[in-house]
């Protein structure tokens, strides 16, 4: 293909907008992950070394109105990454997984994620999937699990949060939240909204979730 009919070296001025928003925020949250230890080690090996970007459609959801305020929710080392993923929503590519047969209606006018490195992100990667999931107040994203092993960070708010056998527990924004390959999962919101960065390795990167306990 001629390069001036190439979509990765001719951007739209959206794109290109959300590619210069997006690099800092990947390399932030990557940072971010080194703290996670001792668990961070075979996502970072994983890594891209290099941000390759591809062509992305801006799409919104409702949930996306979470965002508005949510900043004060966040903790100290996470607000700034709050604040600029809130800047650059509309430019987003927001999409979920579940439809109302598998979850309710409610629960998708409450849930949306954007993947920011991975097989369907801004940069390519066959190796490792990140990006942000989004939940709107007093919602339960039900008992889940998947293949790949994800790390949880919530950037903003208060919520419940279970893995396997273990009771609900309280988790504030900050804290790192490990899921090795299919442990069932489930997070619970109250008044807050949530918003978390998440990481996936090893296993199938696409896959729907497994619904149920």
């Amino acid at each position: 293909m001629p390069k001036d009919l190439d979509p990765r070296l001719n951007p739209t001025p959206r794109e290109a907008r959300l590619e210069d928003a997006l690099r800092p925020l990947v390399d932030s949250l990557r940072s971010l992950l080194a703290t996670a230890e001792p668990e961070a080690q075979p996502f970072l090996r994983d890594w891209p070394a290099m941000l390759i970007a591809r062509p992305q459609t801006a799409r919104s959801l409702p949930v996306v109105s979470a965002l508005e305020g949510l900043s004060r929710f966040a903790a100290p080392h996470t607000r700034t990454l709050v604040e600029a993923i809130a800047a650059m929503a509309e430019d987003t590519d927001w999409r979920q997984t579940y439809t109302r047969a598998d979850f309710g209606e409610r629960f998708l006018q409450n849930y949306g994620w954007s993947e920011w490195v991975g097989r369907r992100g801004m940069f390519e990667s066959d190796a490792i999937a990140c990006g942000v999931l989004l939940l709107g107040p007093d919602i339960e994203y039900p008992a889940h699990s998947h293949e790949a092993e994800e790390l949880y960070l919530p950037l903003a708010g208060h919520a419940w949060w279970r893995s396997g056998q273990s009771d609900w527990r309280l988790r504030p924004p900050g804290q790192w939240i490990h899921h090795p390959s299919w442990t069932t999962h489930a997070v619970r919101t109250a008044a807050e909204p949530l918003l978390a960065a998440y990481v996936w390795r090893a296993g199938d990167l696409t896959a729907k979730s497994r619904i149920g306990r």
